[in-house]
């Protein structure tokens, strides 16, 4: 084994084991059992009965909703245009009709739970109710899925440029001379790749176009931020910085980053770790520029700055302390220390 496989690929192999098996229960543990928890919902009933329905909706089995009051349905629309709520409950106080209002764009999948734990309420009362969707997903974007594959394509852009600058210059700049050309060619890379990216979700494929400008500078501050911040790892650890890229991004990042299943249908864990990850912040906020006038875009521009921050710091910060000192030699200086010349002798004849 030992004349084929040094310890060293051995080792790689076993981190290459243990990124494989960590991508399959991630996927799994986040896939397997989609559960409905505390999805935020408003509720707009009769004053008389706002109160005890609201509390009703809270104390359901195994807590599928967080309700709370909206005193008119004007309220509650609101709360769903700035991502308060994924939905509202309308009950109404002349007839035994009442009305669901969801947001299919913030995540089809959710829009479907809600009817499902709607249904019974109203059958066990006799009472029935429609559906409405008030954030319909555009033509182009199916079930809502543009936007979690535009982030995903930037995020994975950021790292595989970065990965491929340290292939080919080494993980580790030279000095910060380098790092700031690295940093300055990834600046310009995320520069072209956000205009692409938005481009083709946009023009070519009619998926989330008409907010082109929108969807160019936030592209390019989430493929600058994942690329730094990638920089930062690989020039600090190397081939293991590499792994630990991949690990947050793409192993945990992805399953919890609220494409396929929103938060609220995610385990606890999932749910937790997704809204501090570029694919989800990523996720959320093209969701937010396309369909609810940039409502939570803010918070992740300001944490995918602090990605970008923490990557430009940390990649000249390793640059200046790995850089090789230089020796000055002022003019008649020995580079030899005195303590160690070879004694001169002289014979007279």
């Amino acid at each position: 084994m030992r004349d084929g496989v040094t310890p060293r690929a051995g080792a790689l192999v076993l981190a290459v084991l243990a990124l494989q098996l960590a991508f399959i229960a991630s996927y799994i543990g986040a896939f397997h059992e989609p559960t409905p928890h505390r999805i935020p919902v408003a509720v707009a009933a009769p004053p008389e009965a706002l109160d005890d329905l609201v509390g009703k909706l809270n104390r359901l089995p195994g807590e599928p909703l967080a309700a709370r009051a909206a005193f008119s349905e004007d309220a509650a629309r609101r709360m769903i245009d700035e991502r308060e709520v994924y939905g509202a409950f309308v009950v109404s106080n002349t007839d035994a009709t009442d009305r669901l209002i969801v947001a299919s764009a913030a995540g089809a999948s959710v829009a479907t739970a809600l009817e499902q734990i709607i249904t019974p309420l109203e059958d066990a009362q006799e009472r029935a109710f429609t559906t409405e969707d008030a954030k319909p997903a555009l033509l182009g974007d199916a079930r809502g899925l543009s936007g979690f594959y535009l982030a995903l394509g930037w995020v994975v852009g950021g790292y595989l440029v970065a990965l491929a600058v340290s292939m080919s210059k080494g993980a580790r700049p030279a000095n910060p001379h380098r790092a700031v050309i690295r940093l300055l060619a990834l600046a310009v890379y995320a520069a072209v790749s956000g205009v692409c990216g938005a481009l083709i979700a946009g023009s070519l494929f009619g998926a989330l176009d008409g907010h082109f400008a929108q969807l160019w500078w936030f592209g390019a501050l989430l493929v600058f931020a994942s690329g730094c911040f990638t920089m930062a790892l690989q020039a600090a650890f190397g081939f293991v910085g590499t792994g630990l890229t991949i690990l947050l991004f793409v192993v945990l990042g992805n399953p919890s980053a609220g494409g396929a299943y929103p938060a609220p249908l995610l385990p606890a864990f999932w749910r937790a770790i997704g809204q501090w990850l570029p694919p989800g912040l990523g996720t959320e906020a093209i969701r937010g520029i396309v369909y609810f006038s940039g409502a939570g875009v803010q918070r992740a521009a300001i944490v995918l700055g602090g990605y970008a921050l923490f990557g430009l710091i940390g990649t000249l910060l390793v640059a200046q302390i790995a850089q090789p000192r230089q020796i000055v030699i002022t003019p008649g200086q020995s580079l030899v220390p005195a303590t160690s010349r070879a004694p001169v002798t002289t014979s007279r004849p």
